[in-house]
């Protein structure tokens, strides 16, 4: 039988965030993404950037040091201190700080 190929990142020494997206009637799923966009600058840059359509949850794991964390209020705060340096904010952004204060 064939190996599926690892999903820990080849470089491990890091930490990995994800993203959760609500698709709608297509459902939830966590969005694909580079090795190299993994990170967390990567990860706002992109927020901010309007790729995900809604995000709802966001986890964060490193492998070489063994742990893993739901980090959605994290990042939700962060976008929430950066928003003023922006004229525009995604409405994706805005839903997504909004409903992590909700929770």
């Amino acid at each position: 039988m064939p190996r599926s190929p690892s999903i820990v990142p080849q470089q491990a020494d890091h930490d990995t965030y994800l993203v959760l997206n609500d698709f709608g009637r297509l459902g939830r799923a966590w969005c694909e993404t580079d090795e190299e966009g993994t990170d967390r600058k990567t990860l706002i840059r992109r927020l901010l950037d309007d790729q995900y359509s809604h995000p709802v949850r966001i986890v964060a794991f490193n492998t070489a040091e063994g742990w893993s964390r739901d980090v959605t209020k994290d990042i939700a705060d962060e976008l929430r201190r950066r928003m003023v340096e922006y004229d525009e904010v995604p409405r994706s952004v805005q839903e997504f700080v909004e409903g992590t204060v909700r929770h």
